[in-house]
């Protein structure tokens, strides 16, 4: 009787089918963030192409918690598919204001550091991109999505790393001699660690799901 009941109920079923939208959009992101920590093509093009994959995010984000709010069965806890989204949104927003930072600073050339940051960003969020479609079956596919979690965070132990190294080495080139120097490069240090920070946050909210769910 419950089965039926539960049945005729509103539901949503695009959770999934928007959590991977947003996924993509992040990874497309973290692709143009490497590329541009690189030199590689046309920086102010990177720039504005993450600007407006952060609104596209932005909106998924948006469609995500209206579907929250309509519908009676949802494939987890509430909380749990905001906190997911919200923390997969905090990702890219983090993307954007390094941008806006790499822009208000007219910064045209990145330390080697920065751009093997870049580079762990891009797997980050490669990694979170493969997690999300496994939750559509999170008891069949806990051992994944528990390694996922564990890479994710080797991942941001090695930003923490370069953070480290890259400010002693800003120091040691710029800390005597060029103060500004040294300010906007670790500033631009700190925002990639953040956006590192965030990925491991949402390996986290994955990580929560699995428990709760098996």
């Amino acid at each position: 009787m419950l089965g039926w009941f539960r049945a005729l109920l509103p539901r949503e079923d695009r959770f999934f089918d928007l959590f991977a939208l947003h996924s993509k959009t992040v990874v497309e992101a973290a692709d143009a963030l490497q590329a541009l920590l690189a030199g590689e093509g046309d920086i102010d093009g990177h720039c504005a192409r993450i600007v407006e994959l952060e609104d596209e995010a932005d909106e998924i984000t948006r469609q995500v918690l209206q579907a929250v709010r309509r519908s009676f069965i949802t494939p987890f806890d509430r909380s749990d598919i905001k906190d997911l989204i919200q923390s997969m949104d905090d990702a890219i927003d983090m993307m954007h204001k390094t941008v806006k930072t790499i822009q208000l600073y007219e910064q045209r050339s990145f330390d080697p550091r920065m751009r093997a940051m870049g580079e762990l960003i891009a797997a980050a969020a490669r990694l979170i991109a493969e997690a999300v479609p496994l939750l559509v079956r999170v008891g069949t596919n806990a051992a994944r999505l528990g390694a996922i979690a564990e890479e994710v965070v080797s991942l941001e132990d090695k930003a923490d790393h370069l953070y480290d190294a890259g400010l002693k080495d800003l120091y040691q080139r710029h800390g005597k001699s060029d103060a500004m120097a040294f300010i906007i490069g670790s500033e631009i240090y700190g925002e990639l660690e953040k956006v590192v920070d965030r990925f491991e946050d949402v390996a986290d909210e994955i990580s929560g799901i699995v428990i709760e769910n098996i």
